[in-house]
């Protein structure tokens, strides 16, 4: 197991107050992704990371094993844009790299002076940029083999350009209304 840390990475498809039931019916689950930009920081890390615990757990025929697994997207850093069942790119992810991340465990999540926050706090959002904590591991088991991300930890950074579904309205955003003079009215009967 390798424990990555990602810097200002941007949080699409967030799960991170309820978990999201399994497509194939397993148990419901914390997820998220997270957009990575080509050759920065982070990407070198979960690149690094994934060869690690291949490596360790393969050993010399890790590298056969990553080439079969990544053509089957059986590893949860992708080197290529995400795209839906149409072939269509998703807004955000142009020319990006993504890992996806899951845990059955709620994942701390909290702002940048690390408070906790809570759904209703409307953040973080699809869209915003987080920093966020990993624990990348390979899987070898009765169910195939796998390179994973456990999802343990995001911390909200700044705000983006929301994706839909993304944060609500600010109460800021609203203009004060007076009431309406038939209420007015009722008011002094």
């Amino acid at each position: 197991m390798a424990k990555v840390t990602l810097q200002n990475v941007r949080l699409s498809f967030p799960h991170l107050f309820t978990p999201q039931a399994g497509t194939d019916g397993g148990e419901p689950k914390y997820n998220a992704t997270f957009i990575v930009e080509p050759g920065s920081a982070n990407a070198k890390a979960l690149a690094k990371a994934v060869d690690l615990v291949a490596k360790e757990k393969w050993a010399d025929k890790a590298a056969g094993v990553l080439s079969q697994l990544r053509k089957t997207d059986k590893v949860c850093y992708r080197e290529a844009e995400k795209t839906n069942q149409s072939g269509d790119v998703y807004a955000g992810f142009e020319d990006m790299h993504w890992v996806s991340a899951s845990d059955k465990v709620r994942p701390t999540v909290i702002d940048r002076d690390k408070t906790p926050l809570t759904a209703a706090d409307g953040r973080p959002y699809g869209g915003c940029y987080v920093n966020v904590i990993l624990e990348i591991w390979p899987q070898d088991n009765a169910y195939g083999k796998r390179v994973n991300a456990s999802l343990k930890g995001v911390q909200f950074v700044k705000n983006g350009d929301a994706f839909s579904g993304g944060a609500p309205a600010s109460a800021d955003e609203f203009d004060v209304v007076d009431a309406p003079e038939d209420e007015l009215a009722d008011d002094l009967a």
